[in-house]
């Protein structure tokens, strides 16, 4: 199955998750990251719950479609096979999209294996293939991009929010931020060269411009 890649923002948007287990305290935390509403329904739940308790709702209840209502996103991470395929099928049947644990062929949507360095969000799938080849690009991607590509975003977001402020032209800032991006200044962020970073700043936006401003 060929799947089409998506960011989505879940931003306020009520999401539910059947199932206590790990895999579905997995899905709550990542849904609760990303600043969904979360509702949990379960007979029993793990440990990992106790940290999300005072930012999720979870439910000690056996459950029934009408869970679904007024859901963006379901999530069925039970360890029973016929009753997340029952969870499937009553979200298809309110046009709510559901996730399937361990069931891509099943699932409306998957979920990827993911870096995260700030504002950049790698995502890796094998659209359900092979999640340990997933789980090994991801390992491979974490070194490569080090936490030196969170800086610089934020960086390059400090520049631009202020460039906006000042009343510069958007489209002049094509070439600036080509040329901070060609700089090395990520090699200067990772050896924490912040003198040399706050002179290239200097002579390229002015003195208003600091790397412990932006980065703040």
């Amino acid at each position: 199955m060929k799947y089409f890649p998506l960011f989505l923002d879940i931003d306020g948007k009520s999401c539910l998750v059947v199932g206590g287990g790990e895999v579905g305290a997995r899905k709550a935390g990542t849904l609760d990251r990303c600043g969904a509403g979360v509702t949990v329904v379960s007979m029993a739940f793990s440990e990992r719950f106790k940290a999300m308790a005072h930012r999720i709702t979870c439910i000690r209840k056996k459950y029934e479609p009408s869970d679904i209502e007024g859901m963006s996103l379901v999530f069925a991470a039970t360890d029973n096979a016929r009753l997340n395929r029952r969870i499937q099928k009553d979200a298809r049947e309110r046009s709510v999209w559901c996730n399937v644990a361990d069931g891509p062929g099943h699932s409306d949507f998957i979920l990827p294996s993911v870096v995260e360095r700030g504002d950049l969000i790698l995502a890796v799938s094998t659209s359900g293939s092979s999640p340990a080849l997933a789980r090994k690009i991801r390992l491979e991607l974490e070194e490569m991009f080090g936490p030196e590509y969170e800086k610089i975003l934020r960086v390059m977001g400090g520049i631009r929010k202020k460039l906006l402020a000042s009343g510069h032209a958007p489209e002049t800032h094509k070439k600036l931020f080509y040329t901070l991006i060609e700089s090395g200044m990520l090699e200067w962020i990772k050896d924490d060269e912040t003198d040399r970073i706050n002179i290239f700043l200097a002579d390229l936006l002015g003195k208003d411009y600091t790397y412990q401003e932006l980065v703040s």
